[in-house]
């Protein structure tokens, strides 16, 4: 039986030739293929500056030294992600302060959040977990009311939009959202806005092949002040004073200095050729994923063991994935499950995982509760979603579900 992969990226024929561009230019590690990407980026999503790098790792890690952030210092995010968040607060000294998250998003719960600030508090790492938009509507006013930093961990969040009112950015973050009409689409309210402007101090995203475009693997940062962006420009190339272009190209012997302790975070230029491509491709690709996850909520709405995730008013995913919650009386658990779609050539993933239960992180006091993030790794299961995916494909993993879970 032709096996379903959980995922799969969409590559073709013009991200060959752009490959093969930028190889036969002679220039192949950072240079114009890079910059023009990362002008088309920011351009797509709103953001003045954009910064490449060579994964959505090192941009956290850019994001959070750009902070100045202290040995000690605290930065609240979630360890319902992918481990990589938590490590990054890490790789700069600070410490980790996880809180809970929502069960129908598995987003930072933004009712949570005062709670975990104390006086080292010095930045909030939201995540936008596998596409979803986060809460920001309640998560920046409060940030800014304590004098906190946010960083936007939108490493699945290309293509996804978030919808503010007004009174969301300049309220005191308390409660819930003011009342108001339904939310109108984004073609029809300037209100909606890409993910990655950024609201927040910075954004980070990543084009790992699991993501919804892909240059192998990669990541950006975007954000709006001048002499932030140009800091992290030069630490993912070792910190060094002078670019490749200035060095090779000003008409006269230059040498550069190294001004701080940087490192090696270069996108090179064949893959900056290839992000390239894929930008032109986003919206038929994410407009791909909306239809397939409207088939699953179709398909799987009223399901007696699945809970589906919701689709708060002020968000709209790109459904980077699209996961299920298995409930406690299901025939069978998760794994049992997730084996028994395998058995059908159906691949699956569990649910986003809890960097808190790793080995890594047991020397971390856990100061606040996460029943509902170890629930989502415990009983959450992603099920196959790429934008080539077949109708008759989709319908052999709803169909699967429902004769296992009969």
């Amino acid at each position: 039986m032709q096996q379903i992969p959980v995922a799969r990226p969409t590559l073709g024929e013009e991200e060959a030739a752009a490959a093969r561009r930028a190889i036969m230019s002679g220039w192949v590690v950072q240079g114009p293929e890079v910059a023009a990407f990362e002008e088309e980026f920011a351009a797509l999503v709103g953001a003045p500056l954009a910064v490449a790098c060579s994964s959505g790792t090192a941009a956290l890690h850019l994001a959070l030294l750009a902070l100045d952030l202290a040995p000690g210092d605290e930065v609240i995010t979630v360890s319902h992600s992918f481990i990589a968040t938590a490590n990054a607060v890490r790789y700069v000294g600070a410490i980790p302060v996880f809180v809970d998250v929502e069960p129908d998003t598995g987003n930072l719960d933004p009712s949570l959040v005062e709670a975990a600030i104390t006086d080292r508090t010095r930045a909030i790492l939201a995540v936008h977990q596998l596409g979803m938009p986060c809460d920001l509507g309640r998560i920046l006013p409060l940030a800014r009311r304590r004098h906190l930093k946010v960083v936007e961990d939108a490493a699945c969040a290309i293509g996804s939009e978030i919808c503010f009112e007004e009174e969301d950015i300049g309220r005191g973050g308390q409660g819930q959202r003011a009342p108001g009409p339904p939310l109108k689409s984004p073609l029809e309210s300037p209100a909606w806005e890409p993910i990655g402007r950024p609201r927040g101090d910075l954004a980070t995203f990543s084009f790992h092949p699991r993501k919804v475009i892909t240059t192998g693997d990669g990541g950006m940062v975007t954000g709006s002040d001048p002499e932030v962006m140009a800091r992290m420009a030069r630490l993912r190339t070792h910190a060094m004073s002078l670019s490749t272009a200035e060095r090779h190209g000003g008409g006269k012997v230059m040498f550069e200095q190294y001004l701080e302790v940087g490192y090696n975070y270069r996108l090179s230029d064949i893959q900056g050729a290839v992000g390239r491509e894929q930008l032109k491709r986003l919206p038929g690709l994410v407009a791909a994923r909306r239809r397939l996850a409207a088939r699953y909520r179709e398909g799987l709405s009223g399901h007696p063991y699945l809970s589906l995730p919701q689709e708060p008013p002020y968000a709209r995913s790109n459904w980077q994935s699209f996961w299920v919650l298995l409930s406690p009386d299901a025939p069978l658990g998760q794994v049992a499950l997730m084996q028994a779609l395998l058995a059908r050539s159906i691949h699956t993933r569990r649910g986003v995982m809890c960097a808190h239960r790793e080995p890594a992180y047991r020397d971390l006091p856990r100061r606040h509760p996460l029943p509902v993030s170890e629930l989502l790794q415990d009983r959450g299961i992603i099920l196959p979603l790429y934008p080539e995916m077949t109708e008759a494909e989709q319908d052999r993993v709803t169909e699967a579900l429902a004769d296992i879970l009969k």
